[in-house]
């Protein structure tokens, strides 16, 4: 851990110096708030960054330090600026609320959650710095084959081929997601290189297997997974297309932040409740959304999402005004019941459903009123906060962020370095960790994601398709 002084020595300087400044809650939020982008800085474009040198960098924004890190922790840490403005009276940047500011105790339950946030960020990027650097001794594999683009695409085609038949199989939906998140990622390394050398049918595939994922991501309602599609491609596009990709990058997720509340409302409201087909509800989303006279609903349905949704933050207030001054801290509780849920139902018949122990404590904090039709999980800072407060906080994320850069390691490893490895392997089986999810979920995903990478790796041994690099 030598070589992380660099880092956690400013970074915790400024965390205490956050700490430090409790009674001017709103200036210790923003200190906190720039310390995030202080560690963005530092460990992208400082001297004394620790990334691995085997790559340029804009060759490597699929691995943990740069596109975990990017989506993790600028939504856990970065977005929480939309609820604090609306909080100091403003609603987009222009002031609302004509009355001078006075902060009250919810403003120190704010700047408490950013810190509380910024500290998380520091542990997780610590984790994966610790394990970034480590050298492994034992074997490394790497793909056999004398035409690397078409054993891919094989490849590609079987994970689709494997995703339906788990899809239609009693008990083995989940490891269908794996295959189907595989699938999309090896779709889009294949594009990525038929761009590159010029290949019409790598090009081909990869946008036809991209573009119907596309496509049903804008029926399900979840504005996630429209982000996510547009966040991967450009994170793949960039070391081919980097200016194309900076100037546009901006003005997209702009355009999606602007167009996405209201379009998901409208999909969720009729399609949801059986009123209209998927189809039927997108089209009427779309019209609405290009009309003029709907902008000020637009503008103020985006507001609400930017302070309320967008950063979960406003949750997060909920669970710290409730432990420990309320209800004792959870101490192992949720851990062990993260535990049980591994458990396979076959084994443990009477087994708690999960969602129902992971939404107990929700509950119980008023987040949401028991038998809402939401889902209002919680994440692994709030899960390390209302285990051990910020002790849990640090060692949960610092283990989290160990444990995430080292089964990225593990799949570069596995499967013949980072273009097979991380881009399609490690976030194809973990993209659950990109933005990380309560214990009892997250713990399951990685567990049955790493059996999924397993089973492809031996599977792949015995075919002689990966053999040890000499």
């Amino acid at each position: 851990m030598q070589h992380t002084k660099s880092f956690f020595i400013p970074t915790f300087l400024i965390f205490f110096l956050s700490l430090g400044l409790y009674d001017f809650p709103v200036t210790s939020y923003f200190v906190a708030w720039l310390g995030s982008f202080y560690v963005f800085y530092f460990t992208w474009f400082s001297k004394q960054r620790i990334i691995n040198d085997d790559l340029p960098i804009a060759s490597q924004i699929m691995r943990p330090i740069f596109l975990l890190q990017l989506i993790f922790a600028g939504f856990m840490c970065c977005t929480s600026i939309f609820l604090l403005l609306d909080h100091l009276g403003y609603e987009y940047f222009d002031k609302v609320k004509t009355e001078n500011f006075v902060a009250v105790d919810y403003t120190y339950l704010i700047a408490k959650c950013q810190r509380l946030s910024f500290l998380a960020h520091i542990s997780l990027v610590w984790g994966i710095l610790i394990v970034s650097k480590t050298k492994s001794k034992r074997t490394c594999y790497d793909f056999n084959t004398k035409n690397l683009d078409f054993s891919w695409l094989k490849l590609g085609l079987l994970f689709y081929v494997v995703a339906v038949i788990f899809q239609l199989a009693n008990g083995l939906f989940q490891f269908s997601i794996y295959f189907n998140n595989l699938a999309i990622f090896s779709s889009l390394i294949l594009l990525l290189r038929g761009l590159n050398n010029k290949n019409g049918l790598l090009i081909a595939y990869g946008a036809t297997i991209f573009g119907i994922n596309f496509i049903n991501a804008t029926l399900t309602g979840f504005k996630e997974h429209i982000i996510v599609n547009f966040i991967i491609l450009f994170a793949l596009l960039f070391p081919k297309y980097k200016k194309t990709i900076a100037v546009i990058f901006i003005p997209v997720v702009y355009l999606l932040l602007y167009i996405l509340p209201t379009y998901s409302g409208i999909i969720r409201n009729q399609s949801w409740s059986g009123d209209k087909t998927a189809q039927e509800a997108r089209n009427e989303a779309l019209e609405t959304i290009i009309q003029d006279q709907n902008d000020e609903e637009i503008e103020q349905t985006n507001w609400n999402f930017l302070v309320y949704r967008f950063s979960e933050i406003s949750m997060f207030t909920h669970f710290v005004e409730y432990v420990p001054k309320k209800k004792d801290f959870y101490h192992f509780e949720i851990l062990e019941n993260s535990i049980i849920a591994l458990i396979p139902r076959i084994l443990y018949q009477d087994k708690p459903i999960t969602e129902l122990v992971a939404m107990e404590r929700v509950y119980d904090a008023g987040v949401v009123e028991q038998g809402a039709n939401v889902s209002a999980k919680t994440r692994p800072v709030v899960d390390g906060y209302l285990s051990f407060g910020y002790i849990g906080v640090f060692s949960f994320l610092l283990a989290l962020g160990y444990l995430t850069q080292l089964l990225c390691n593990t799949a570069e490893r596995w499967f013949g370095g980072y273009e097979f490895g991380c881009i399609v392997m490690f976030n194809g089986c973990f993209q659950v960790l990109w933005r990380g999810n309560n214990f009892e979920f997250m713990l399951n995903n990685i567990l049955y994601g790493f059996i999924t990478m397993w089973l492809v790796f031996i599977v792949l041994r015995k075919m002689n398709i990966l053999t040890p690099k000499r």
